[in-house]
């Protein structure tokens, strides 16, 4: 059977020589462009208006994409496309003469300059009347077969170019509104004080979280190099010299699986409030976040799936230990206290339902959490004062030395936010990097936080009390849009090869 997409694509060969053969540049630099297609729209409507009838309106200059073509005797008729609206346009054979020859050559797809009055057709369209015409680039491959509705995911992820084109009234929103969103996080960020700053993405220590690093090599300084896997122990240094209250967005690179909340490079929001503590930043993310509903989607309450939920604050607060023992039925103090081994907590779980296997205590810790307390978190929740095997940049709660000042955001099953009372104790914080790395040889685990000795050293000169955060902007952005994948929320996510 010959391969039609084949077939189409000798079409169109054969059609941009016929077109080179007229003398006509396929490809020009520049097109005169007066109006976009929203404000050629627009300024008819206006001119209607105010004259109480139909008209043809002022000449307008506009381009874009064709995405419909329709052959109607002595006319043509077009749908062009640009980034703010569709717009028909008509082509006649009275007014173009022997340029009219050329439509035969155009395909969907091609992007075209016009240049003509609005005007209205019989039937009430809003209509470019075409003078002139000039062809900006000519398309070489068609559109995919029901390019209205293109349906294969993995095509859609790897040719999002594609995507937009096929899916534009669905797909594009979503990451006009990803922009918004993080337009508004910077207003509402600085609005308070904070001010934005940028860290190394090139690191000699891959430290601040519990997370793989991927590894490159630096030829001229001839080292081994890391992408930041966080952007907290640079932004820490900041508060240590004197900065109040900083933050960045910015890309973190973590060597970890794919799934529908994963991707292996994302976008993190961080940020830190010298003489602040975690019940502050509590504050700070549900007024955030309420206020990006707000101003984006214009409510507090998002749809996403079959719920409804509500970000405006308060937001419920539940103890780590609580939410364990709620959803699990399994009693942490023994194990906080010692009295009980890991294995015997991994035991416990295993009698319960839940699938934990041996390792490190707080990957376990971290595991049972996500089996058994998340799934059940629909309504934004935080869930605070986390077991201190988990988080060893954070600061001990006060009375209970087996727990720590941190808490996480969650809603819809779905981790947003991660924040402490940050340690400032140099001393304390090497001894939790030392059995950090007890924990690495013991267990051969990557993804345990490693020893910054720069960052120690600017401890040593003291930090004062901080609330840090770190807010996931892709996860953010499918909660407010509704989506059920981060790659629905990422232009260009990472796919595996397909060889």
């Amino acid at each position: 059977m010959p391969d039609q997409g084949s077939d189409l694509h000798t079409s169109r060969q054969q059609k941009l020589q016929r077109l080179l053969g007229r003398g006509i540049n396929p490809y020009p630099p520049r097109v005169h462009r007066t109006h976009t297609n929203a404000e050629a729209r627009a300024l008819l409507l206006k001119q209607e208006q105010a004259e109480g009838t139909r008209m043809k309106a002022d000449i307008v200059a506009v381009a874009g994409r064709i995405m419909a073509l329709r052959g109607m005797g002595k006319n043509t008729f077009a749908d062009i496309r640009d980034g703010t609206d569709k717009l028909q346009v008509q082509f006649s054979l009275d007014l173009l003469g022997d340029d009219y020859a050329i439509l035969k050559d155009l395909d969907i797809g091609d992007f075209l300059g016009v240049q003509g009055p609005m005007m209205r057709t019989r039937r009430g369209e809003v209509t470019v009347e075409v003078h002139q015409f000039t062809l900006l680039s000519k398309s070489l491959r068609p559109l995919p077969e029901k390019w209205h509705g293109l349906r294969d995911t993995e095509q859609r992820y790897r040719q999002r170019y594609l995507d937009l084109i096929a899916n534009n009234d669905e797909v594009m929103p979503i990451f006009v509104n990803r922009s918004r969103i993080i337009e508004r996080i910077r207003s509402f960020m600085n609005s308070r004080g904070y001010l934005e700053v940028d860290t190394p993405v090139l690191v000699p220590v891959a430290a601040g979280a519990l997370a793989r690093p991927f590894v490159t090599h630096h030829h001229s300084l001839g080292q081994d190099l890391y992408m930041r896997i966080a952007t907290e122990l640079y932004l820490k240094r900041l508060i240590v010299g004197g900065f109040d209250k900083v933050y960045e967005i910015g890309r973190i690179f973590r060597n970890e699986g794919l799934d529908q909340n994963h991707n292996p490079e994302f976008t993190l929001l961080e940020s830190y409030e010298a003489y602040a503590d975690y019940n502050d930043i509590m504050s700070l993310v549900e007024e955030m976040v309420s206020t990006l509903a707000r101003d984006v989607l214009g409510s507090v309450r998002v749809q996403y799936r079959e719920v409804t939920i509500d970000l405006s604050p308060p937001w419920r607060r539940v103890p780590f230990c609580e939410a364990i023992h709620q959803h699990s039925g399994i009693d942490l103090e023994p194990f906080l206290q010692g009295d009980k081994s890991t294995a015997e907590l991994v035991a416990e779980a295993r009698e319960r339902g839940f699938d934990l296997a041996e390792g490190p205590v707080h990957r376990v810790y971290d595991k049972l959490l996500s089996l058994a307390v998340e799934p059940h978190l629909i309504e934004p929740t935080f869930i605070i004062d986390y077991p201190m095997a988990m988080s060893p940049l954070a600061k001990q709660k006060p009375g209970n030395s087996a727990l720590v000042e941190r808490f996480e955001a969650f809603a819809v099953a779905m981790e947003l936010a991660n924040a402490y009372t940050e340690l400032n104790d140099p001393q304390e914080q090497r001894s939790r990097f030392q059995a950090q790395e007890k924990v690495r040889q013991q267990y051969g685990d990557e993804e345990t936080d490693r020893t910054d000795e720069d960052f120690l050293l600017a401890l040593e000169y003291g930090m004062p009390p901080t609330g840090g955060l770190g807010i996931g902007i892709d996860r953010l952005v499918m909660l407010l849009t509704g989506q059920t994948t981060i790659r629905d929320v990422m232009l260009f996510p990472q796919m595996r090869s397909k060889s």
